[in-house]
């Protein structure tokens, strides 16, 4: 006599390992972090210092997504009324374990969310160009040319952004992939 695995059980093995530990393992990464980095242009002459204002914290990145969009719309930053010039420049949204869920740039009160990499050589060639971006930046600061090293830092912050963690590629990709609602 053959036992038949028709209708709509599963063994236990397979529930635990296609349900149950995905979920288990997602769970351990929140709650998610957003937060903003930008910089602090002091009244005096010294130069713009690099800041990081924490926004807030949430289970999913969905709703991550639309608190860190309803915040910088409003230009409302908690903490940054303390901080005189603040000049917001990435939306981060991290996991428990600081892994990158997502992150873009902010112009004009709206955030530009990068695409995830879609693989691991993708990634291995932004961290390259990212790297080379700082060494130019690097020198430029030696020639006396601190706007020039901005920028290049800015565009290597902003390769950056697309260093996704595998965890979260593929969940942010068809997130991104969503109509947005205007």
């Amino acid at each position: 006599m053959t036992l038949s695995r028709q209708g709509g059980f599963r063994p236990i093995g397979q529930i635990l390992a296609h349900d149950l530990l995905p979920a288990l393992q997602g769970a351990r990464r929140l709650p998610l972090r957003i937060s903003c980095l930008g910089c602090i242009s002091p009244d005096n002459a010294e130069a713009p210092r690099e800041h990081c204002l924490a926004l807030g914290e949430v289970t999913c990145p969905e709703e991550a997504m639309r608190l860190s969009a309803l915040l910088v719309s409003k230009g409302d930053y908690p903490g940054a009324v303390a901080l005189s010039n603040f000049q917001p420049r990435l939306a981060v949204i991290e996991d428990r374990v600081h892994g990158l869920v997502l992150a873009g740039a902010i112009r004009t009160d709206v955030i530009l969310w990068q695409p995830p990499v879609a693989s691991d050589a993708e990634a291995r060639r932004i961290v390259t160009e990212a790297s080379r971006l700082r060494g130019e930046a690097f020198a430029a600061e030696g020639r006396g040319d601190p706007n020039v090293a901005r920028t290049l830092r800015d565009r290597a912050s902003l390769l950056e952004a697309r260093l996704v963690d595998p965890f979260w590629r593929d969940e942010v990709a068809a997130l991104l992939r969503l109509p947005q609602a205007a």
